[in-house]
């Protein structure tokens, strides 16, 4: 038996779930944040699901948190309450990518999850099964060639309009639920996330490639 806490405050919208691998229905509570209130409706919504289940930190297998790329705000709230029970219940972190719980709605073979980051740019994040081959925050241009002729996957109408060309599925916003395969897998694994080094996935460029200057041709 596994019980998980997901979180997942990422998106447009805030989810927390408790999971029971043991039933044959795996969700024994969620809840929807809407908007961006997930600073203030997160924790208070954890200690509601934990208490109408009965259950208590110390029950759970992990905690398991969605942690990017997203909302920078939303993001670091969710990662920080995730960090913050994971340490009062004396119980392990999983962190799963946002980019990876997209891709998974996929289907088999190589799956191509894309996000919106603003300003012409894009998360993007190459996938076979749950396998990470890449993410990258990339421009317009460069997921066009990237995922050129495979399987392509979004949840924003603003990045079904801008990759129209790759002919895009259009799936839902992936919610705190959707991470459940990830977490059994890992927690079946042991492979758990130390939280005193654990970051969010920005995926931000780095300084070199946000200051690098194109090379004077040779004259």
């Amino acid at each position: 038996m596994m019980r998980f806490l997901l979180i997942d405050t990422c998106g447009s919208e805030g989810s927390v779930a408790l999971a029971d691998t043991e039933l044959s229905d795996a969700v024994v509570a969620a809840e929807i944040l809407p908007g961006r209130t997930a600073s203030e409706r997160l924790v208070p919504a954890v200690r509601r699901v934990m208490e109408s289940s009965g259950w208590k930190l110390g029950d759970l297998t992990a905690v398991v948190v969605v942690h990017g790329p997203g909302s920078f705000t939303g993001v670091r709230v969710g990662l920080s309450a995730a960090k913050g029970l994971s340490e009062a219940g004396g119980v392990p972190l999983i962190a799963i990518s946002r980019l990876a719980v997209l891709a998974a709605g996929g289907g088999d073979g190589v799956v191509h999850a894309v996000l919106d980051a603003g300003r012409g740019e894009f998360y993007y994040g190459e996938y076979s099964g749950r396998g990470c081959l890449r993410e990258a925050l990339l421009t317009e241009e460069e997921v066009v060639a990237a995922a050129a002729g495979g399987a392509v996957i979004v949840c924003e109408g603003k990045a079904a309009g801008a990759l129209a060309t790759l002919e895009p599925r259009v799936v839902a916003e992936p919610a705190a639920m959707d991470a459940l395969a990830f977490a059994v897998e890992r927690a079946a694994a042991e492979e758990f996330d130390d939280a005193a080094v654990l970051d969010a996935n920005y995926l931000r460029r780095t300084d070199a490639e946000i200051f690098a200057k194109p090379k004077s041709a040779v004259r």
